[in-house]
């Protein structure tokens, strides 16, 4: 296979991974005979495995000593690149060989991230959005999953730090004030295996008929498959959050101590809430921290959420 040869290095976290996919789309449409090597960290690597033409996938472990950065460079030094977007501004991409290098421009208070990724390659005025490339065994196994039979509701109450998840007593109260005003309404709980004691309370609190349980349901990439199924999502400001709406969920996020001019879900059909207090006000409180096992989101309420959910779908 000839044509030119892209490195593309995104991030470790998923949702920043998902904000990247939009600028990766742009490339794999604008440069149709490139190959791709794509380097991030382990938990977002199996959603870049299905990009069409990529050539390899670089998963980044971290190691003592920044040895992860010494073995990504000796995985990459031998070939002559056409490009590198280095989106971590890596001292690694300065050190290959390469015809063009763009690097994540400095980040602006105003700016979403979407549009800050856009911007190295100078498309911050019509940015790409963010995608999910599937194959047909992940749209047969979402189905399996999440069968037809009516719209589906789907529901993140986990978060990657406890100081923005939304009480799970909320999510049960907003559930259940959903599911009596649309009969027909399923509704799919969805998180890590690892999360399952956090988001389990919300599947002992619906009927057995009306919940579909996706606690643990795969890697990054099925959990889109199975949320392209469903028709919104609301959940806490989270990866999977960024996930719903890159699949194309009506999304609506739940934002306290994180900003959403830079993280709110992206999308036309994309909404989010926050809570009472801004942003400045929570992470000025005397007992913020990052390290905080307490939710930051208790002056969000479930009739303000129900509200905007309501709107949504």
């Amino acid at each position: 296979m000839s044509g030119p040869r892209v490195l593309f290095i995104t991030s470790t976290r998923l949702g920043d991974a998902v904000l990247s996919s939009g600028l990766l789309g742009h490339l794999v449409d604008s440069v149709p005979d490139a190959r791709f090597t794509v380097a991030c960290g382990p938990l977002p690597a199996p959603l870049f495995q299905a990009v069409p033409r990529l050539e390899r996938l670089v998963v980044l472990r971290k190691r003592r000593r920044a040895g992860h950065w010494w073995a990504f460079w000796r995985a990459c030094v031998g070939r002559p690149w056409s490009m590198v977007v280095d989106l971590r501004n890596t001292l690694v991409s300065r050190a290959l060989v390469r015809r063009r290098l763009a690097v994540l421009p400095r980040s602006r208070p105003d700016r979403h991230r979407v549009v800050q990724i856009a911007a190295t390659l100078g498309l911050a005025e019509a940015p790409p959005a963010p995608r999910v490339w599937l194959t047909e065994a992940d749209r047969v196994q979402a189905a399996q999953l999440v069968p037809d039979g009516g719209p589906v509701l789907a529901i993140g109450p986990t978060a990657n730090w406890p100081g923005k998840t939304w009480p799970i007593d909320r999510f049960i109260a907003l559930a259940r004030a959903v599911c009596a005003d649309h009969p027909g309404l399923r509704v799919a709980v969805i998180a890590a295996a690892a999360e399952r004691p956090g988001a389990a309370p919300l599947l002992d609190a619906l009927p057995a008929s009306r919940v579909l349980d996706l606690i643990g349901c795969g890697d990054p990439r099925r959990a889109a498959a199975c949320l392209a199924r469903c028709s919104t999502f609301v959940g806490n400001d989270s990866g999977l959050m960024h996930l719903a709406a890159a699949a194309g969920c009506a999304t609506l996020g739940l934002f306290g101590p994180s900003r959403t001019t830079h993280y709110a879900p992206w999308g036309r059909r994309s909404q989010f809430v926050t809570t009472e207090l801004s942003y400045d006000q929570l992470v000025s409180l005397p007992d913020f921290t990052w390290q905080t096992t307490r939710s930051f989101m208790t002056t969000l309420s479930v009739d303000r959420t129900l509200a905007a959910l309501t709107a949504l779908l």
